[in-house]
Formats: C-alpha cells, sequence, structure tokens
C-alpha cells in the first residue's frame, strides 16, 4: 500500500485555496485561530458521535481518516490476474477435480481470507449452487460491517456545522452582553463567533465527508472483485470448461482489460 498522491495533492490545494484568500484579503491571520472554537466544533462532534455509535466503530471510523491517504493495492491489472488465476485453477479442476486445486490454491490464499474459504468449498465438493448462495451471503455481510464507518463519518459531517453554529450562537450571546460596555468590538466579537461555524464547515467538507466517500468506493471496489472471484469459483465448482469461466468473468470487465487465453498460450 503506498502513498495516494491525488488525495494528498487535492487536500493540499484545497486547504491552499482557503489560506491563500486569507492571505491575499488580510494582514490579521491570527483571527482565523481560535482553539475555544476548535475544541467546540471537535469536542463536540465527537461526544455526540460517541453518544451515538459504539466506541469500537468510532475508533475505526477515525482511523480510516488517516488511511485515504494510502492507495490500497486493488486496481485494474488485478481484477485481470483474477481472470487469469482462476482460469490456471480450471485447468488443474479439469484434469484432477477439485481436490486436485489444494496443493496449487493454498499457496496464494495464505493472506487471503475470502478467497481462502471459497476455495476450501470448491475443494469439499460443494456445487456451484451452493457456493454462490455462501459466497454471496460472505459478501454482502462484510461489505455492511465494513461500511458502517462511512455512515458514522457521514454522521460526524452532519454534526460538525450543527456544533459550529452552537459556538457561534454562544459567541453572539457573550458579544451582546457586552455590547453595552463597549460598542466598538461588536465588529471583533462578531468575527471571532462566526470561526466556530468556518471550523464546523471545513471538516465536514474537507475531511469527514471526503473521508466516507473514499472509503464507500474503496469497499465498493472490494465488493466487486469479490463477486468476481466468487464468480470463478462457482463456475469452477459446477465444472464448467476454462474458457467457458474466462468469457463469463470478462463480461465483467472494461473489455480494455479482458483477459484472453490464447495471447497466453502464444506467449
Amino acid at each position: 500500500m503506498g502513498a495516494s498522491l491525488s488525495t494528498i495533492f487535492s487536500l493540499m490545494i484545497a486547504f491552499g485555496l482557503f489560506l491563500g484568500a486569507i492571505i491575499m484579503e488580510t494582514d490579521n491571520y491570527v483571527i482565523f485561530l481560535s482553539l475555544t472554537s476548535f475544541v467546540m466544533v471537535v469536542g463536540g462532534t465527537m461526544a455526540a458521535t460517541f453518544v451515538s455509535y459504539e466506541p469500537r466503530y468510532v475508533i475505526l471510523s477515525l482511523k480510516l481518516i488517516g488511511r485515504i491517504l494510502f492507495t490500497p493495492k486493488m486496481g485494474r491489472d488485478i481484477l485481470k490476474a483474477e481472470v487469469g488465476r482462476m482460469i490456471r485453477w480450471s485447468y488443474i479442476v479439469q484434469k484432477g477435480g477439485p481436490p486436485a486445486l489444494e496443493a496449487e490454491a493454498m499457496k496464494s490464499t495464505k493472506n487471503d481470507k475470502f478467497l481462502k474459504f471459497g476455495v476450501e468449498m470448491v475443494i469439499s465438493g460443494y456445487s456451484g449452487a451452493e457456493v454462490r448462495d455462501i459466497m454471496t451471503n460472505l459478501i454482502e455481510t462484510t461489505f455492511g460491517r465494513n461500511t458502517v464507518q462511512v455512515f458514522i463519518l457521514k454522521f460526524m459531517a452532519s454534526s460538525s456545522p450543527a456544533f459550529g453554529m452552537i459556538g457561534t450562537l454562544i459567541g453572539l450571546v457573550i458579544m451582546l452582553d457586552k455590547m453595552g460596555d463597549d460598542p466598538t468590538q461588536l465588529g471583533p466579537g462578531l468575527a471571532i463567533a462566526l470561526i466556530t461555524t468556518l471550523y464546523g464547515v471545513l471538516l465536514a467538507r474537507l475531511v469527514y465527508i471526503p473521508a466516507a466517500n473514499k472509503i464507500m468506493q474503496r469497499e465498493q471496489i472490494v465488493r466487486f472483485r469479490n463477486y468476481l472471484v466468487a464468480e470463478g469459483l462457482i463456475l469452477m465448482a459446477d465444472r464448467k470448461s476454462p474458457r467457458f469461466i474466462q468469457d463469463k468473468m470478462n463480461s465483467y470487465l472494461d473489455p480494455a482489460i479482458h483477459f484472453n487465453i490464447d495471447k497466453v498460450r502464444r506467449k
């Protein structure tokens, strides 16, 4: 897993535009810094989230925010390689039956629990319909578990501006209370009161929502890959020919990355 340069670059651009606008329009940069406002927004959002969800899932969600800066190993070439792997295994099953797959498959599934589970069912002699039923259930329940964090981050995104507004209202009440003593402080006091709303919106739109969307997209890609692999295992269990498996699995993919048995043989 390497750094996601596009994500890092986009974040730098987003925060750079915000900072650039401040630098171009004012010399009083300090007015945009308020520890109280930051604590109000972040602390309030965290408190509401921990009240609404189990702590374990909230902590996982916070960890995933950092993980969006890294690229998972799940690209187009990997999907094509999965088709090739299924075809290679199907030749083994065609020659020696499902038990012949054990020695070959167990080496490459050591770090892939999903694939290992599916291969074990094929080796055990499950029918294609049985493999489909069990694998579909596994894929969907796994997807459901892994996307709980997405809903938590979206909740945080909706809560953050709300706590920003609460902080602003508190600031306005304090400002209005002091206005009779010194009316000249109305402008600076209002500026400080609005900082919490600014922090709330920035965290929601530049951190929580982008993180939720990125995690959801990555989980959808993993689910797609799992369905692709499951289809190969289902067809293998039904003892379909390697060419049929190729064509069925290729139907899931962009034509530009279709696997071709004949090309591989010529090599």
